[in-house]
C-alpha cells in the first residue's frame, strides 16, 4: 500500500527491525539513494531516540515508527522551526481526524492528549550555507500499544478504546504530512503559526514550569521562528531554548 500523495512516501522502505529509522534515512542520503519524500518504516526500533538523546519506548508492531527525507532548501536556517510546526500539525491533523479533538502539540516536539504523551518528533537537519539542505523527520506515534512503563504515556487505542489499522493510519499520516509540507513550501508560514499556537499545549494558561532547579509560574505567549518558547514570568517575557524550561506535569 502506498499513500495518495505526489511524493511523500512514494519511495517507501520497510525494515522489520533497525536501530533507528533516522539513522537508516541518513545512510540513504549519504549513498544518494533517496528522493524527496522517501520514507523509512520499521516495526521494531532498538535504539530509537527523542530530542537531544531522550529514549523512546515502543512495542514492536504496535505503533508508527518512521522517518521521512525532505529537501526544504526554500527554508532559511533561522526559520527552521516552521518545519517543526508543519510536521506537528500533520500529526495533530491525523489525531483529530481519528476523533481525538483534545490532542495538542507540546513544545517543542511532542503530541499530547490531555496530560499524557501520544507521540514525538525528531527532526535532524543538514545545512547548505544559509538554508536547509536536507531534513530527516522522525515520527513516533503510539497507536495500538496498551501498556507503558511510564504513567505519562498513552496511545490512540487507549484514548479511543479501539484498535487501528496501523498501515492505513500510517499512509494517512504521510498524506497529511505532504499537505502541511506543501503549505510550508508555498510560503503559508503565518497560517501554520496561527494553527500551531491554537493547538499548543497550555497556550496562554498559567502553569508551573521548571527552570533548572527552580519552579515558577508562567504563561506561554508564543514561539518565535527560531523555535524559542516565549513565557511570561511575573512581569517579564522571557525566551527559552530546548531543555532550558520544562512543564511541570502531574500524572
Amino acid at each position: 500500500m502506498l499513500p495518495n500523495t505526489l511524493f511523500m512516501g512514494q519511495q517507501l522502505l520497510f525494515i522489520a527491525a533497525c536501530a533507528s529509522t533516522n539513522s537508516e534515512a541518513q545512510q540513504l542520503l549519504i549513498k544518494n539513494e533517496a528522493t524527496e519524500g522517501c520514507t523509512v518504516i520499521t516495526h521494531k526500533q532498538t535504539q530509537g531516540r527523542g530530542q537531544r538523546g531522550n529514549s523512546w519506548e515502543a512495542e514492536p508492531g504496535q505503533n508508527i515508527t518512521l522517518s521521512v527525507i525532505l529537501s526544504p532548501s526554500f527554508l532559511a536556517v533561522r526559520r527552521q522551526f516552521y518545519l517543526n510546526m508543519a510536521v506537528s500539525l500533520a500529526v495533530l491533523d491525523l489525531l483529530r481526524e481519528q476523533g481525538m479533538q483534545k490532542a495538542q502539540v507540546k513544545w517543542p516536539n511532542d503530541l499530547f492528549f490531555e496530560d499524557k504523551k501520544l507521540g514525538g518528533i525528531l527532526i535532524e537537519n543538514t545545512i547548505n550555507s544559509h538554508t536547509l539542505q536536507h531534513s530527516i523527520v522522525g515520527i513516533g506515534l503510539n497507536v495500538n500499544q496498551l501498556r507503558f512503563s511510564s504513567p505519562a504515556a498513552t496511545s490512540m487505542a487507549n484514548v479511543s478504546r479501539r484498535a487501528f489499522d496501523l498501515e492505513k493510519v500510517t499512509m494517512r499520516l504521510l498524506e497529511l504530512l505532504e499537505k502541511r509540507y506543501l503549505q510550508l513550501r508555498n510560503g503559508q508560514t503565518d497560517r501554520l503559526k496561527v494553527e500551531y499556537l491554537q493547538g499548543l499545549y497550555r497556550y496562554q494558561e498559567v502553569h508551573a514550569f521548571k527552570i533548572g532547579d527552580q519552579e515558577v509560574q508562567g504563561q506561554i505567549l508564543g514561539v518565535n521562528e527560531e523555535g524559542r518558547l516565549a513565557v511570561k514570568i511575573g512581569n517579564e517575557l522571557r525566551y527559552f531554548d530546548f531543555k532550558e524550561i520544562a512543564h511541570v506535569i502531574n500524572c
